[in-house]
């Protein structure tokens, strides 16, 4: 089992009292109290001791502590600068834990990978709600080496992640996720579990990667031999910008010639009165596989 020395309200007070700290709003700082949380955190993420991992917003430090008694390194990313002196104490107690002070979405990948001695094999991190969903698949397109994220988000957010075609939650970011990772595992947490309590209820998803050849991009490629997720997401982009439009409508206002949309809904037998929110994400693979054969369709 587990456990953190400041998953619970005395010492996560006690430790802000040390450092003359005090919780942020701008940074959505909301600190874990509930060492069970720690618990199935740490239990969905199934470390053998094995992995270099990569935390967002650590904090005071509450889930590092549990982390670097499970994984071989951890190295955190941190914004807020009143915190190192907190993270500073924790790196001096644990050799296998390093930290990087900046903007996680800023911080290049050469610097991530040289504090955690290669290149990060999961995420696993309370992140910070205001950009956890860009961080999510962000960090999943620009490191190809990150396996699995285990991570706590918004309610709303895990919902988005986790949607399915037809659903009011299901939209370009779903699908564009989707291209890299699928949901796994999945579990509540609720305001009391804070300090300060939060005003919106949260969950812990995990992701795992694609096998390289169990990629929807290539599994569902009209040519078979796969194409660029960048392609895929530039098709979905248009396809929801107008989510109240047929697909086709949508696609052609942003930037698709109509004649190559035509051509490719004939390919792939998608519906172009269809709507975006309907497809699934093997229809975005299959289309966008077609437009790229017509000759991409881009005005």
């Amino acid at each position: 089992m587990t456990t953190s020395p400041l998953a619970n309200l005395t010492a996560t007070r006690e430790l802000l009292d040390e450092f003359g700290l005090a919780t942020k709003h701008r940074f959505g700082q909301n600190f874990l109290i509930d060492n069970h949380v720690i618990e199935r955190i740490c239990e969905l993420a199934e470390l053998t001791g094995a992995e270099r991992v990569l935390e967002v917003g650590p904090g005071i430090g509450t889930l590092t502590l549990a982390l670097v008694q499970e994984a071989a390194g951890v190295v955190s990313i941190e914004m807020d600068s009143a915190l190192e002196p907190v993270l500073f104490a924790h790196a001096a107690d644990h050799a296998n834990f390093t930290y990087i002070m900046g903007d996680a979405l800023r911080v290049p990948v050469e610097r991530i990978e040289e504090a955690a001695g290669g290149a990060p094999t999961h995420l696993i991190a309370n992140l910070p709600y205001n950009v956890a969903a860009t961080i999510i698949l962000d960090f999943f397109e620009r490191m190809p080496a990150l396996e699995c994220a285990v991570v706590m988000v918004q309610k709303e957010v895990a919902d988005r992640i986790a949607a399915h075609p037809g659903s009011k939650d299901y939209g370009a970011y779903t699908v564009k996720l989707a291209l890299q990772a699928r949901v796994t595992g999945r579990f509540e947490v609720p305001p009391r579990c804070f300090m300060p309590a939060p005003h919106v209820d949260s969950a812990v998803v995990r992701l795992d990667r694609y096998a390289p050849g169990e990629t929807p991009c290539v599994a569902a490629s009209v040519a078979g031999d796969g194409i660029d997720p960048a392609e895929v997401a530039r098709v979905v982009d248009a396809a929801f910008a107008q989510r109240r439009k047929t697909i086709r409508n949508s696609m052609s206002a942003n930037g698709f010639a109509k004649q190559a949309l035509d051509a490719a809904f004939d390919e792939t037998g998608i519906a172009p009165t269809a709507r975006a929110e309907t497809l699934s994400v093997e229809d975005f693979v299959r289309l966008a596989a077609a437009l790229a054969e017509a000759g991409e369709g881009a005005r």
